[in-house]
């Protein structure tokens, strides 16, 4: 009887433990609603120099404020839908500054480098709105077929109770 109660109790902690973020990956701090690839990296930036002993201390970075403060305090997680969007946005931008970079070691002018520069951002961009529009249609009908779903249970319940 102990050994359930306290394997109870662990999977429960495991459920709803909070994010540490001083050792965090960038997944699981993009698990916590309103950080993304962006704000993840600013996070891992800023833990290479400074401590974080709690939450408070995001406020150091700049694009920090109450909201987000509050999600990490709160452990306010994203959906794994949202989850693994922010993991395809991530890639496109790993994969944008990938390419600034070569182009900053290919010896090109600089004129050449901002034109460059302007053209990986705008691919990049798009990229990332194709994402996020692909996420929303994914959701639109996923809800569609909750929706439906629903309504075939229903249907069977007045079947059920109409033979009765």
């Amino acid at each position: 009887m102990k050994k359930i109660i306290v394997l109870l109790m662990l999977s429960v902690s495991f459920m709803f433990a909070a994010v540490n973020l001083q050792t965090a990956s960038k997944d699981e701090l993009m698990s916590i609603k309103g950080i993304g690839p962006v704000k993840a990296d600013q996070i891992i930036k800023y833990r290479k120099s400074n401590k974080i002993k709690s939450a408070d201390d995001l406020k150091n970075i700049k694009g920090f404020g109450p909201g987000i403060i509050s999600n990490v305090k709160g452990n306010k997680t994203v959906s794994k839908a949202k989850m693994a969007e922010k993991k395809k946005i991530s890639k496109v931008e790993d994969k944008r500054k990938s390419k600034i970079s070569k182009a900053k070691k290919s010896g090109i002018t600089k004129e050449e480098l901002k034109t460059k520069k302007k053209e990986i951002n705008k691919k990049a961009k798009a990229k990332k709105t194709d994402v996020k529009t692909k996420a929303k249609a994914k959701k639109k009908t996923d809800k569609k077929a909750k929706k439906s779903k629903k309504a075939k249970k229903a249907e069977l319940k007045e079947l059920e109770k109409a033979k009765k």
